[in-house]
């Protein structure tokens, strides 16, 4: 739902310290997003709270059967919003609405800004028992959203962040810094499995960790207690890291050339698979006490992943996990999904898991090679262009 909600917008904190979409002071839009799902935006000068009216304005809907139709839509007076929060929009006056469907049939109904009204869509069935949410074109369920405006809502969310990573990416590679983002359920052992890392490879690679949850410190002090730097992401009611957060972590952590970045993500296996951070790789961790299905339920996240770690396998003797259907399920749903079976606790698996990181940064070492190779060509070939215009002695 992250990408149709925009949940958290204006509450992540980076070690206590708010983080804004867009500069101080400069002009913006702010999008309005109402109950029946229609949209509009206005400019938006500086920051500070300010006021816009609503008088008369056109919604138009776009129905999963592809029908549109359009109503006038007042609001009495105006609402005013700022930074520190948004006021309660007055409640609007009752209008119609009528819709006019593929099939020619056309029918009304009333509607009111304090009460709700329902069609049934496309993107709902009900098959064996379930109901299922995620048929139509978005994927995903919102109450009076329609799913063309879902899908416009997540194409806008993700085309931003997919550039906030792209510059992300671009500054891993010209620093051959090998970035790793940890995704996985709550209580999986992420933590305790970075800190074990960390204690491994401190002694010989740079390592630097961006540590996100929604509140609390907690785990990034658990890192600094390793000796490793660490930041803390808060996402508030957020319920994963976007680029553009990483991206200002990374400034301010400064991790260092040929690095490894470990990114420690938001414990949740549903919002972070589509929101690429600049890492190289995403990793799952599935720890035995969870259920071996999972991959199955969350098929998104396991997709994404290139690498999924099976922990807590020192506990696999007192617990019902059934490890190679877990692994079969994973790779039904990405058939090139590597797998490495380890314990944070034990240590047993690690030496996999190291090597795995070591070949990782020495690729992106590669790059970082290729990158200062190809500048030096240039500069030659420049240099060669400076000598051609100069005369002759």
């Amino acid at each position: 739902m992250c990408t149709t909600c925009g949940c958290a917008a204006g509450e992540t904190r980076i070690e206590g310290e708010s983080v804004h979409e867009h500069p101080h002071g400069r002009d913006h839009e702010h999008w309005h997003v109402h109950e029946d799902g229609t949209a509009h935006s206005h400019p938006h000068h500086g920051h500070g709270t300010h006021a816009h009216a609503h008088d008369e304005h056109e919604h138009v809907h776009t129905h999963a059967d592809g029908s549109t139709h359009s109503h006038p839509h007042h609001h009495d007076g105006e609402h005013a919003h700022g930074h520190a929060g948004v006021a309660a929009v007055p409640a609007a006056p009752a209008h119609g609405h009528v819709h006019r469907h593929a099939d020619g049939t056309v029918h009304s109904h009333p509607h009111t800004h304090d009460g709700e009204h329902h069609h049934t869509h496309e993107d709902v069935r009900e098959e064996a028992g379930a109901v299922h949410y995620g048929h139509g074109p978005a994927g995903a369920h919102a109450p009076g959203m329609s799913q063309s405006r879902m899908v416009q809502i997540e194409r806008d969310i993700l085309s931003k962040n997919d550039a906030y990573a792209a510059k992300n990416r671009a500054r891993f590679d010209e620093q051959g810094i090998f970035a790793l983002n940890l995704v996985s359920s709550p209580g999986s052992g992420k933590t305790t499995l970075l800190c074990r890392t960390i204690d491994a490879l401190k002694s010989r690679l740079p390592l630097a960790v961006i540590e996100g949850d929604q509140q609390t410190s907690h785990d990034a002090e658990r890192i600094r207690a390793t000796g490793a730097p660490a930041l803390q992401i808060n996402t508030g009611k957020g319920c994963h890291l976007d680029a553009h957060m990483v991206g200002h972590a990374v400034q301010k952590l400064a991790p260092a050339d040929a690095s490894v970045l470990f990114i420690e993500n938001v414990g949740n296996l549903v919002c972070p698979a589509a929101f690429d951070l600049g890492e190289a790789h995403k990793v799952a961790i599935l720890s035995v006490t969870e259920g071996e299905d999972k991959p199955l339920k969350y098929p998104d996240m396991f997709r994404a992943a290139s690498l999924m770690l099976v922990n807590k396998i020192d506990l696999l003797p007192y617990v019902n996990f059934k490890l190679d259907e877990a692994i079969a399920h994973a790779r039904r749903v990405n058939p090139q999904l590597e797998v490495i079976r380890l314990s944070a606790t034990s240590g047993e698996g690690f030496d996999e898991w190291l090597a795995w990181i070591e070949r990782g940064l020495a690729v992106q070492k590669g790059k970082r090679q290729e990158t200062v190779d190809a500048l030096k060509r240039r500069i030659a070939a420049l240099e060669a262009q400076v000598a051609q215009l100069q005369p002759a002695r």
